[in-house]
């Protein structure tokens, strides 16, 4: 016999998935379970605000692949991870939410003022793929195992599991816990038929290109599919969701989309392989801007779970249903003997990204003070490795680290797809639990982004995590302050959108147990960074940019691209004198005798 009680039982179930995180503050609705982690070897981490944990929770999956769990305080504790749910569920991240609660019959009970009640599951029903509530301990392992499986099926998402007060100390005999492939597909190759036909077209392909999204750096599928490149002798696009990553050994080919050589590169495929990406605005549906030069009658090979995905956004030519884990070695497999040499024009792609990115570094200035942002992003990143995980975050500090970064790392994130600030210091702050003291994490960002968690310092240093946050301050919301000054003129008050001079970040972080470094000459931005790494504490680098270059869009490298993000006709984005964005092209017709429809993806 297995006897437990459900909090118990809980951590069990837990633990069969391979999770050994959970994120949450004690409440005596969690005690049970958090003890019962802790026991069997798990860490249990409490942030400084549930959205953090939610946050935190997020960064750990991208760098594992393995699904998030949090344990949320009844009442106001699950009304603050709100926001963190809705994160998840735009930014397509697996998490089940153990939310308290008290008793049951506090339901239906008619009663007012009730303390720290809240009738909790409706209110998340619209961000939660599934929602279950334990009313009696019989239902403990279905309804876990159920927010498991809705959480990791399809598009990856987060789930609701309500624990009430009144299960809590209840003992039953659950019997063994079921390995995860006995309650929920774990594994799915695609369809022969259309396996076979994926590789006929790769095969008949003079110009195939790989187009790889977030969804491949979180299965961590670095290796497969780099396998198939190489196989296919083809350069890789990484989408805005992973702009700066690249592939170990395919450095010569791994070139973000939207730059000037991948538009090149996008003109002449004729065979695309969409991997880990839903083809979104930022990729312009995978029909617009970009994809209207060249070749525009290229076939659409598209690796997917979520069959409902498909002709979403696009015609495809081959859907392929299941995991990218298993799909993209089934490609290679049946590739066979197909081993292509690279395009001739690879070499020269390669030779232009270069004088890209040298074209960046020589356009910024070395002027000691003010520091231009550009520089401190040079600066802050010319000594770090490979195996850095570099987190970004921030509106246009985030766009000058983007450009000018100098490292080319094997992991990175951003909060691409619901496109907020602020998630960035929570995340490297999950990065840094899933890498260990293996390697670094290092976050770039701006001051109005990371005071939105800047308590979440002090959880790093308690948890020993020697993140470096690297903060480019303007004291304001910078690309707020840019389109003030472009809607309303140079001399606009630009009212909501500028703080005090006297924050100091470097305080912060000493009063919280963390290095502090203060910054205001180019030349001191190196040195600084070395003491913070070697410090082996967390770490923030307050670095005071110049306004004049942060506040101007005219100054802010990419903004063209960025623009055509918001492709929908009719949309300005606010930017004054801007005109709205004309139609994206009409896709054009699948070709193949036999059609295949297709299009979305995570």
């Amino acid at each position: 016999m297995t006897i437990s009680k459900v909090p118990e039982r809980i951590a069990e179930l837990i633990q069969a998935e391979g999770v050994d995180t959970i994120f949450g503050i004690p409440d005596p609705s969690l005690f049970g379970l958090f003890l019962e982690a802790e026991k069997r070897g798990m860490r249990v981490i409490a942030p400084r605000h549930e959205q953090g944990g939610a946050l935190m929770a997020d960064g750990l999956y991208r760098l594992t692949g393995k699904p998030g769990v949090l344990g949320v305080n009844k009442g106001p504790g699950v009304a603050n991870i709100a926001a963190g749910a809705i994160y998840l569920a735009k930014e397509n991240i697996p998490a089940v939410f153990i939310m308290g609660q008290r008793q049951r019959l506090y339901e239906e009970r008619v009663r007012r003022g009730k303390m720290q009640y809240l009738s909790q599951p409706k209110l998340f029903e619209g961000c939660m793929k599934y929602v279950g509530v334990i009313e009696y301990p019989e239902q403990t392992d279905e309804i876990i195992h159920e927010a498991f499986r809705r959480a990791l099926s399809g598009v990856p998402g987060p789930t609701y599991v309500e624990l009430p007060l009144s299960v809590v100390q209840t003992e039953i005999d659950f019997g063994p816990a079921l390995a995860p492939d006995r309650y929920r597909l774990v594994n799915q190759r695609a369809s022969d038929q259309a396996a076979a036909e994926a590789v006929r077209l790769l095969k008949a392909a003079s110009n195939p290109v790989l187009l790889v999204g977030q969804g491949a750096f979180v299965s961590r599928a670095h290796k497969s599919v780099a396998a198939l490149a190489i196989k296919l002798g083809c350069p890789v696009l990484t989408t805005p969701a992973v702009e700066i990553v690249t592939l170990e050994g395919l450095e010569d080919r791994t070139i973000p989309y939207g730059t000037p050589v991948a538009n090149e590169i996008v003109a002449k495929a004729d065979v695309v392989v969409a991997i880990g990406t839903e083809l979104g605005e930022n990729l312009h549906y995978g029909r617009g801007v970009h994809w209207t030069k060249g070749v525009v009658d290229r076939k659409w090979i598209y690796i997917e779970r979520d069959p409902t995905a498909f002709g979403v956004n696009r015609p495809i030519d081959v859907p392929l249903v299941g995991d990218l884990r298993d799909i993209v070695p089934q490609l290679t497999e049946g590739l066979g003997a197909t081993n292509r040499a690279p395009p001739v024009e690879l070499a020269g792609w390669s030779s232009a990204r270069a004088a890209e990115k040298k074209a960046y570094l020589d356009k910024a200035p070395t002027t000691s003070t003010p520091i231009h942002p550009a520089r401190l992003a040079v600066e802050a990143t010319k000594a770090l490795t490979a195996e850095t995980v570099i987190v970004r975050d921030g509106g246009a500090s985030g766009l000058f680290f983007s450009f000018f970064n100098q490292l080319a790392p094997r992991d990175a994130m951003w909060n691409s797809n619901y496109g907020a600030v602020g998630p960035g210091l929570p995340y490297a702050i999950g990065a840094q639990v899933a890498v260990g003291d293996k390697r670094r994490v290092v976050l770039l960002t701006g001051d109005s982004s990371v005071l939105f968690h800047i308590s979440e310092i002090e959880t790093a240093v308690r948890e020993n995590l020697p993140v470096i946050v690297v903060v480019a301050v303007d004291y304001a919301w910078g690309i707020e302050c840019a389109s003030y000054k472009a809607n309303f003129g140079p001399d606009t008050s630009m009212p909501g959108a500028r703080w005090s001079s006297k924050v100091r970040l470097d305080k912060t972080a000493e009063s919280l147990g963390a290095h502090g470094e203060y910054v205001e000459r180019a030349e001191d931005i190196a040195p600084a960074m070395e003491r913070a790494l070697a410090s082996g504490k967390p770490a923030i680098l307050h670095v005071v940019v110049d306004t004049n270059i942060n506040h101007n869009f005219a100054e802010m490298p990419g903004m063209a691209e960025f623009r055509t993000w918001y492709g929908e006709p009719g949309d300005t984005l606010g930017f004054a004198g801007t005109p709205a964005a004309a139609p994206a092209a009409a896709a054009p017709a699948a070709a193949s005798a036999k059609p295949m429809d297709g299009g979305a993806g995570y």
